[in-house]
């Protein structure tokens, strides 16, 4: 497996004794689900395999790259997540979704990254709060001439959103750009849902006070 121009490419043994496996056509396979996809890769089907990774390699290197604001570094960890994927397919479990089994290598992966390069992150206390909040992160649908507004809008939140320390950075990513659950973040950390909740209220009251900093009002 090797990356190029940001795009995996993937090598892996072939199971040419089960020649019995049917013909599975690229329309096919586009329409089996991240299940069945699994089932085919461990069967020895590299296709279903190379599907998943088309699925998920757009996200998961965004989802990297925001934490850890390093675009070469983002490309090396997704294809470790990749690999680490391909390996540990026997162990998934369909208990859970595949996407927040993913998820959770993904930020393993980019944590022990940032641990292996000495990158900051900080420990917090938890606080009482419901975390029921919501801080808007994105504007009202736009009209045309709204379309720069927003453009620029955006890259504020970004701007933002990188000041934080990574104990949040990373929750209001899983959270905000890539829209999961309470439930399916304390999955992927790892951390108590009451202690996710806590600190996603913390990470938006930080970005609300750095809004205001900045000049923002009403958010």
């Amino acid at each position: 497996m090797f990356l190029h121009d940001g795009t995996i490419w993937i090598t892996i043994p072939y199971n040419f004794g089960d020649m019995s496996t049917r013909t599975i056509t690229l329309n096919t396979i586009r329409d089996l689900s991240d299940v069945e996809l699994i089932a085919s890769a461990i069967r020895g089907r590299e296709d279903g395999f190379e599907e998943l990774v088309r699925r998920y390699q757009r996200s998961i290197t965004s989802y990297v790259f925001r934490m850890l604001n390093n675009y070469d570094a983002s490309l090396d960890v997704t294809q470790e997540v990749f690999i680490k994927v391909y390996n540990s397919l026997e162990r998934y479990s369909s208990d859970y979704k595949f996407s927040t089994w993913l998820y959770r290598i993904a930020h393993n992966a980019a944590i022990d990254y940032m641990r292996r390069n000495s990158m900051n992150r900080q420990s917090i206390e938890t606080e009482n709060a419901d975390g029921a909040y919501q801080l808007q992160l994105e504007s009202p649908s736009p009209t045309p001439e709204q379309e720069q507004e927003r453009s620029e809008w955006r890259t504020e939140i970004e701007s933002v959103v990188k000041c934080l320390p990574s104990a949040y950075r990373e929750l209001i990513l899983l959270r905000h750009a890539q829209d999961l659950s309470y439930d399916e973040i304390a999955e992927i950390s790892g951390l108590p849902l009451g202690t996710v909740k806590n600190r996603l209220f913390r990470a938006r009251e930080m970005m609300r006070e750095i809004f205001i900093e900045r000049g923002f009002t009403g958010i």
